[in-house]
């Protein structure tokens, strides 16, 4: 039988060593954030439904995210033993400059309306990280603020060819001016997708009260406040266009961009160029031909065409075409640093966070941003570990599996050629 005691008071205070409490709330809220799943909980909690269901929300139907967050959860890892890796690298070449980490952020539009920190948080966090930063055409910071915001670390462009060519070829000479290295031209918006989350919200820059708006505040006034008592919520680097929200996007998709578009960038650019939103191999060789510095598989985040093909699942195959050729990068369903590994392992040289990055910024700011790069940042060297890699270049497709879900079917003229090759007799 165990023999029980009274217990000693030295082995009670031992154990009534309480932690000390964390007396701010966001830095509790953020402590307690474990996963960007936990950050996206507490985004929609401190977040009206309009400017949280933009981040959110993808096109239609929604399958093409839904498809693209699939994907990664249908990977099956091979971890090697007894391999002796104590410690493990993170950093990353990527487009003739350093990365701390093997992901960057996204460039995404209106940022601000999800918390009015915006850009400015997300570059200052990304150069406290030491990763890449990228604003976009649409953002909600200036081209000057964001290189105040991080003077000293990475910034990159993301640009959309407008019908006014000068306004597209303008902000890129901004760009460059401000020491920005790299530029993403985006192709795959010739025309805005259907986002039907902002239909049925009535989405509007700057966010209008109405009774509904009101109601759905009250739980919120954070929020509120921020927005009511901050800069007005504009696109910095588009103001001078005018118009309303409708006529700005209308202005920043132009369906007739051609390769002739891509050549007169380049003779403006300076740095690297990027395409951003390549969804077949057949345009990635393209391009590789075409001479680019390197090329994003993305498919703007399910935000454009849905049923688009997934990148994830596209990435093995553009790499074993082009991969020598051009850099790689993937984005679009990224949710947590097991993917960001899983894209490398397959070939990707880069990746890009959007969704993952607003989560936090809604959660929390210029800190839940931080707290976005750190939760990447061990889940990447947690994965990494457990797979016994030391190092980025280490990770290669034998440590990952990508298990089917959605094969396609044989084209109708090719089974009936399969099904006349089976008629036919066989000759011994």
């Amino acid at each position: 039988m165990v023999q029980r005691q009274f217990p000693k008071p030295r082995e009670l205070a031992e154990l009534m060593k309480f932690k000390t409490p964390t007396l701010n709330p966001t830095d509790r809220r953020l402590e307690q954030a474990l996963t960007i799943g936990d950050l996206r909980a507490i985004a929609k909690r401190r977040t009206p439904k309009a400017p949280f269901d933009y981040t959110e929300g993808s096109a239609e139907a929604e399958i093409s995210l839904a498809r693209a967050r699939q994907a990664f959860l249908d990977i099956e890892f091979h971890p090697s033993i007894l391999r002796n890796v104590p410690e493990v690298d993170t950093s990353r070449e990527v487009l003739g400059g350093p990365s701390a980490l093997p992901f960057g952020i996204a460039p995404t539009g209106f940022t601000r309306m999800m918390q009015t920190e915006g850009e400015e948080a997300g570059a200052g966090a990304a150069g406290a990280a030491g990763i890449p930063f990228t604003l976009s055409t649409l953002g909600t910071t200036s081209i000057e603020g964001v290189k105040a915001a991080n003077p000293n670390g990475r910034n990159w462009f993301q640009l959309y060819v407008m019908k006014q060519r000068e306004i597209s070829y303008g902000l890129a000479e901004r760009a460059a001016a401000a020491g920005f290295d790299t530029l993403f031209f985006t192709v795959d918006t010739p025309v805005a997708g259907a986002r039907l989350r902002d239909k049925r919200n009535g989405f509007s820059i700057p966010p209008q009260l109405t009774l509904g708006t009101i109601v759905n505040a009250i739980p919120r006034p954070a929020w509120w406040i921020n927005f009511l008592t901050t800069p007005k919520l504009e696109f910095a680097s588009l103001s001078s266009t005018g118009g309303t929200v409708g006529e700005l996007l209308d202005s920043a998709m132009d369906p007739t961009i051609s390769f002739a578009d891509l050549e007169e960038i380049r003779r403006i650019w300076p740095g690297k160029i990027v395409v951003k939103g390549v969804q077949t191999v057949e345009d990635a060789k393209l391009l590789a031909d075409a001479g680019v510095d390197g090329v994003v598989l993305s498919n703007h985040g399910g935000r454009q065409l849905d049923r688009a093909p997934v990148p994830f699942l596209l990435l093995p195959h553009v790499v074993r075409e082009v991969g020598n050729d051009l850099e790689v990068h993937v984005d679009t369903g990224i949710m947590s640093g097991a993917d960001i590994v899983a894209s490398i392992a397959l070939g990707a040289r880069f990746t890009l966070v959007g969704r993952a990055y607003l989560y936090g910024l809604m959660a929390g700011g210029r800190r839940g941003v931080d707290r976005t790069i750190e939760i990447l940042r061990s889940e990447i060297v947690r994965t990494m570990k457990l797979l016994e890699v030391a190092t980025l270049d280490e990770l290669t497709p034998k440590h990952v599996t990508q298990l089917t879900r959605l094969v396609p079917v044989a084209a109708p003229a090719a089974a009936a050629g399969e099904q006349a090759a089976d008629r036919m007799p066989t000759r011994v």
